[in-house]
């Protein structure tokens, strides 16, 4: 099926003008077509169209998955209020803390789908890391984020950075405008025709307004064609 993915505006990539009421074509898992709304939507008619509020943009990526998913624990909140009364619900990390926990390779894998859905709810597609546990893998495969190798760095095509150039990266955080100067710089991919249908979008006039106002203004994002997160 063609769905048309519509916004107030869109950025297709880093450092590319911004093109008010753009529009993304999707069929299956990739991209067909990027451009005015109001052109595509003549050229497909029959196409399903999704209209979102703000700016849409392509996804973003955090570094440090090891660390957010392997070395930190997410209580069940608000699943469980048993566990929250006993261990809050904020995040936990640190060695000795997690010793306390006695945490099991099945606690791990429930703590690392809690994470995943934090990610998607934050615009997040992609993340870095080399992840060890085999229920925390299940976990993040079964969530569609693309799992890069550590070394990746922002310089790849359409992730904000100069290629060959090796690039700091802030300490390991579910935000993935940490340590940014600007959005773009969290961009992975780029939305052109022949492109995995992969991007989010952000109840923000531009992407100077959405650092300003944080990745938790996601009100969706598309991974593989499929909406894996929609605010309600």
């Amino acid at each position: 099926m063609l769905t048309l993915h519509t916004a107030e505006l869109l950025v297709a990539a880093a450092g590319s003008a911004p093109l008010p009421g753009g529009a993304v074509l999707v069929e299956g898992d990739r991209i067909i077509r990027v451009g005015p709304y109001e052109e595509l939507a003549a050229a497909y008619p029959h196409a399903r169209t999704r209209r979102w509020p703000g700016v849409l943009t392509p996804g973003l990526l955090v570094h440090g998955a090891d660390a957010l998913l392997e070395r930190t624990y997410y209580p069940d909140y608000p699943a469980d209020p048993y566990e929250v009364t006993e261990l809050g619900a904020d995040p936990i990390s640190g060695a000795e803390a997690l010793d306390g926990l006695k945490m099991t390779e099945s606690r791990w894998g429930n703590s690392a789908r809690r994470a995943t859905q934090k990610l998607l709810a934050r615009g997040v597609v992609a993340v870095t890391g080399r992840l060890t546990i085999p229920a925390v893998r299940t976990a993040v495969v079964r969530s569609g984020l693309t799992v890069l190798p550590p070394a990746s760095r922002p310089g790849e095509r359409g992730t904000g950075g100069d290629p060959g150039q090796a690039a700091s990266h802030p300490a390991p955080s579910l935000d993935p405008f940490a340590g940014r100067d600007t959005a773009e710089q969290a961009f992975y991919g780029v939305l052109e025709a022949g492109a995995p249908a992969r991007f989010a979008v952000f109840a923000a006039a531009d992407p100077q307004a959405l650092l300003e106002q944080g990745a938790t203004s996601c009100v969706a994002t598309v991974i593989g064609g499929r909406l894996l997160h929609r605010r309600r």
